[in-house]
């Protein structure tokens, strides 16, 4: 079925002003001033001058649920699909946490092919925080090589949660990534949980500076944790890593503003991303600081961060939304999300000028269609 676009004031991210695109077979085939309607045209659909960005993707969040580390009732359930199209979220990223024992990889698996079947795009990583790997094959590169949906693998460091993995075990998990990557066409990135120790990231930069490990396949997440951990995280970048900060969790600056800092201090936008951390576990304190209960971590504040960039930030449209499209894309490897070009999955979203998001496509599906969700979960 093709579907006709009109009169969309596209960004790619990179502004292209109005144009008209022909989505079909759940890809962009072309994007033009001018698209006439003709016969084999099923659908038309007018965006009316509306800001039209590629989907948005979130390489970090526990579709499956987390938490857990306050006991059981602590348990964060699973994410639904209207969830994620409310907030724009096309492409989604899967892992498990703290937990790799009632949190099953399988699991993960099976909730991952859900969220495909309803009708987004979703990958994951295999593990969780230990050292000791949790696959579903024999190996974290077998895992690479014959399961569809794994990208990469996840570790943590430097937090009293993590295994204090030495700098072999690491480069064991980063050599696997890497040659099941190779064998299956995939990028393969190790995406590391960063906690707030002292050793922050001083492992990472032996890997590369000592061990020469291709950068380009680590990948670290919650740099914005502390201030510290920002500004080792900074010289990460100079040396050519890509630097994830999380936007639904504890940071010690609101994350708009740790992008304007790191593009102060000279650091390429294209070396940043964010990420949600969505739906794991927090805490929740009365006035006193008394714990309370628990709340899930918000998944919408990609694109609430996105938008501060430019209304606060004073970035273009183009400069803060590659943050949440192109850049995370080129980090994990997908080369046909991110962007709207000829060839690429038919990922939309549409806004008003005042950043109200009204429609939104998923692999040219119409999935949010006048700020109404259409299409919803099996069980929503």
């Amino acid at each position: 079925m093709l579907l006709l676009i009109k009169n969309a004031n596209v960004y790619a991210p990179e502004s292209l002003g109005m144009r008209d695109l022909l989505i079909g077979g759940g890809r962009i085939l072309a994007i033009e001033e001018y698209i006439a309607p003709n016969s084999y045209v099923q659908q038309r659909w007018d965006a009316q001058g509306k800001i039209l960005t590629p989907g948005l993707i979130d390489q970090h969040m526990h579709i499956l649920g987390a938490g857990g580390t306050r006991g059981f009732a602590s348990m964060t359930p699973e994410v639904q699909l209207s969830e994620l199209i409310a907030c724009g979220t096309t492409t989604v990223v899967g892992l498990l946490g703290t937990d790799g024992s009632t949190r099953s990889i399988k699991s993960l698996y099976a909730k991952t092919k859900s969220l495909e079947m309803e009708g987004l795009s979703a990958y994951m990583l295999t593990s969780y925080f230990g050292i000791d790997p949790v696959t579903i094959t024999h190996s974290i590169q077998e895992d690479m090589i014959f399961i569809d949906k794994v990208i990469g693998c996840k570790v943590a460091i430097s937090d009293i949660r993590s295994s204090y993995p030495s700098d072999r075990e690491l480069l064991r998990h980063l050599q696997q990534v890497r040659v099941g990557g190779q064998i299956a066409s995939k990028k393969g990135i190790l995406h590391i949980h960063l906690g707030i120790l002292e050793s922050r990231m001083d492992i990472l930069f032996r890997l590369v500076q000592e061990h020469h490990f291709p950068i380009e396949h680590i990948s670290p997440t919650h740099v914005g944790r502390t201030e510290a951990l920002f500004e080792q995280s900074l010289e990460f970048a100079k040396l050519g890593g890509m630097i994830d900060i999380t936007t639904g969790a504890s940071q010690y600056t609101k994350p708009w503003k740790s992008v304007m800092y790191a593009l102060k201090q000279g650091i390429p936008l294209d070396r940043m991303t964010f990420s949600s951390d969505g739906n794991t576990g927090l805490s929740r304190f009365d006035e006193a600081g008394n714990r309370i209960g628990f709340r899930q971590a918000p998944i919408d504040q990609n694109l609430a961060e996105v938008i501060s960039l430019i209304q606060e930030g004073g970035l273009s449209i183009s400069q803060a939304f590659s943050l949440i499209t192109s850049n995370p894309a080129k980090n994990l490897g997908l080369p046909n999300k991110g962007r709207i070009v000829p060839g690429a999955d038919a990922d939309l979203c549409c806004f008003t000028d005042q950043w109200e998001l009204t429609d939104v496509f998923a692999k040219g599906q119409h999935m949010m269609a006048d700020r109404r969700i259409i299409v919803k979960g099996s069980f929503e």
